[in-house]
């Protein structure tokens, strides 16, 4: 618990920001009864952190050029609503040093540290020589000016591959890329210095030796305006896609307390180097093996994962950020830091874990969350019915439990996740329930190449039990029975909709058969079902038979929950249909099964569409690199997206002619859609 602390100086707050950090600042903010503003951009007019403030201001359009990152608009309406303090939350301004000068300029405080400690750790290369004469330990590598590009093949020679490329001004896995031999050095500097210049305005990058197999291990620091710097432990951040994390821990697994005191007296000295104020984190690449660490950069922010360092130290961080930012010295000396139990973060994401982790966008038809609690966190922006833009990070929620040790917190994160069920895209709940099962992440055996070396085991497919699909055909057949006989009185005992419902009719032919298809290993199921007569059916499939197959449906808050008595077991399931869609959710996990009739042939030319580019997710068209009668071979760049921050680039599968382009640089596009027509030759 914090010590009493005098009355806040902050008395009103804008938070620059969007989703659930908007959300997780407002809640404390309203806790220590400080007025808080929101801005928006126009597609998030109806978004939860609008809704949750005091009062509301538009920002723009939804490109956070125009709207988040809009330093004048957002000034402006701090100083038009009477807001003496800015937080920025993390990303979009939350290290612009350009902003926090702007701030102190118009003399309204921003919640974070000061413009130069910004500068100094937002250039990676000046953050490490800082950090080389303060005595912290850095990764062998180049940060220099030049940036042509045989001077960075000499300097990564000189280096050995393999190489990791990253942007100078980069954060959140932007403008990073691995070059493992020098033949691939080329692609990926390319790649790096566009990616790094549409998310920063910046191309240069810095070369740095690449680690195999390190740990993540970053430390939260903190400090105040009086020169008092502390730190609250570490969190391991090493289970990763795309260089960006999906799942954190704290502590760290497998890290003794002179290890943990070394590196966080690292971090503190770091943190100190550029006099820092607030909230930070310093990231090290961490050798298990040896024991040594090696600095890799300062977030001058607070970290999506923080949640995990309150769970286990018991403080409110954006709490102390407020105070601190107010003119308050810390609220604890490092002696009085403790820490107890162990905390875990799952990142809820829309994403296909099985395509490569590509972002997703749309509604959110169905939601249902794990009920929070003292040791249940769920950190989120989104309500049912609201969309995950494309224009944006696509993560849902963060989810936080908390344990006594890491076993049991580990096992309350797998059943916490059991019970998040969401319709209406694609997400990584199934994988991040794989990940936790899995006998290494279960002892602490992890490293940032975790995910691609157990892949086998992670991207299984679940597929469902026979007692899923008979409880989807079920579905089917009640659902069939309400469409019939929808108007009838409420008191009808075959009303599927009446908790009282007993039984239920087949339909008016004693024998059909119900054909799904299951759309996550292709696979077919033809279910014969037979009326007994009695009000209950035989159900045939694959072979076995299930008799006396009823079921009742239940109206709960508006979800259809469905009990189904299957060879005198009771089983219980929400039913979330959806066109000719049916999704089966129980304690085992989501399952989606598609109604169709029978697929006597399946008929496709040989080749037919294979030679097309096609948007492999929502998002927009950064540059085409193609157009009409060129020849292109394998490999070759046809179009570089954008979506959710990250750049996606479309390559020719095969030697073709361009026949046609569809889109221009600028243009939003649909997950599918053709983007360039080929011609095999």
């Amino acid at each position: 618990m914090l010590h009493p602390l005098r009355q806040m100086s902050i008395d009103s707050l804008l938070v620059a920001n969007r989703g659930e950090i908007a959300c997780r600042v407002i809640r404390t903010a309203r806790r220590l009864g400080i007025r808080t503003v929101a801005v928006y951009s126009d597609v998030d007019k109806y978004s939860l952190h609008v809704k949750m403030s005091d009062e509301a201001h538009l920002l723009g359009p939804a490109p956070s050029i125009k709207s988040y990152l809009n330093q004048k608009k957002i000034l402006d309406i701090a100083k038009t609503s009477r807001c003496i303090a800015i937080h920025p939350g993390y990303g979009f301004l939350s290290e612009n040093a350009e902003f926090a000068e702007a701030c102190a300029k118009e003399n309204v405080i921003f919640v974070g540290p000061s413009a130069s400690a910004i500068r100094d750790m937002g250039v990676k290369s000046k953050a490490k020589s800082i950090m080389e004469a303060a005595g912290v330990p850095v990764v062998p590598g180049y940060h220099g000016d030049d940036q042509a590009y045989d001077h960075l093949l000499r300097e990564a020679e000189c280096i050995g591959f393999p190489i990791m490329i990253k942007a100078v001004s980069g954060g959140g896995g932007k403008g990073m890329r691995i070059a493992l031999t020098q033949s691939g050095f080329k692609e990926a500097l390319e790649s790096a210095k566009r990616e790094s210049l549409q998310a920063f305005g910046d191309d240069r990058v810095l070369l740095e030796k690449y680690i195999l197999n390190p740990r993540h291990v970053e430390v939260q620091v903190f400090g105040d305006k009086y020169g008092n710097v502390l730190y609250l432990m570490e969190r391991d951040c090493s289970v990763q896609r795309r260089h960006q994390k999906i799942i954190e821990e704290a502590p760290a697994p497998g890290i003794n307390e002179v290890t943990r005191k070394h590196l966080g007296e690292a971090a503190v000295r770091a943190a100190s180097a550029v006099n820092y104020v607030g909230a930070g984190t310093v990231e090290f690449v961490y050798q298990e093996e040896s024991g040594q660490f090696y600095f890799m950069e300062m977030n001058t922010r607070l970290q999506v994962e923080h949640p995990v360092t309150e769970m286990i130290t018991g403080t409110d961080l954006v709490e102390w950020q407020l105070r601190v930012a107010g003119g308050e010295p810390l609220p604890l000396s490092q002696d009085d830091i403790s820490y107890k139990g162990h905390a875990f973060e799952a990142r809820i994401y829309a994403e296909d874990p099985s395509n490569n982790f590509l972002p997703g966008a749309g509604k959110l038809f169905y939601l249902r969350t794990p009920i929070p609690d003292e040791i249940t966190r769920v950190e989120t922006g989104i309500v049912e019915g609201d969309e995950v833009s494309v224009y944006y990070d696509p993560m849902i929620a963060k989810l936080v439990v908390w344990g006594p040790d890491r076993s049991s917190a580990l096992r309350r994160l797998a059943k916490k996740l059991s019970e998040y069920h969401i319709s209406g895209l694609a997400t990584n709940i199934s994988f991040l329930l794989s990940l936790c099962n899995h006998p290494e992440f279960q002892v602490g055996k992890v490293d940032t190449d975790f995910i691609p070396r157990n892949h086998k085991d992670l991207f299984s497919v679940s597929e469902p039990s026979s007692e899923i699909i008979i409880q989807a055909c079920l579905y089917i057949l009640m659902k069939e029975r309400f469409a019939v006989f929808g108007q009838i009185a409420k008191n009808d005992p075959l009303s599927p909709w009446e908790s009282g419902c007993k039984s239920f009719r087949v339909s008016h032919m004693s024998h059909r058969k119900i054909y799904l298809h299951e759309p996550s290993s292709d696979t077919e199921h033809d279910v014969s079902v037979f009326d007994n007569g009695d009000g209950t059916c035989s159900m045939h499939l694959k072979g076995n038979v299930y008799p006396g197959v009823n079921g009742v449906l239940l109206n709960e808050g508006g979800k259809t929950l469905m009990i189904s008595y299957i060879k005198g077991i009771a089983y219980h399931s929400w039913i979330l249909p959806s066109d000719n869609q049916i999704h089966v959710i129980s304690h085992t996990g989501i399952f989606q099964l598609h109604q169709r009739e029978p697929r006597f042939i399946k008929a496709q030319l040989e080749g037919e569409g294979a030679g097309d580019a096609i948007a492999p997710m929502p998002g927009v068209i950064q540059e085409v690199c193609v157009k009409p009668g060129q020849e292109v071979l394998p490999g070759d760049p046809l179009v570089i997206m954008i979506a959710m921050k990250m750049e996606y680039v479309i390559k020719a599968p095969c030697h073709a002619k361009v026949e046609k382009v569809f889109f221009k640089p600028g243009d939003s596009v649909a997950k599918n859609v053709e983007l360039v027509h080929l011609d095999r030759q």
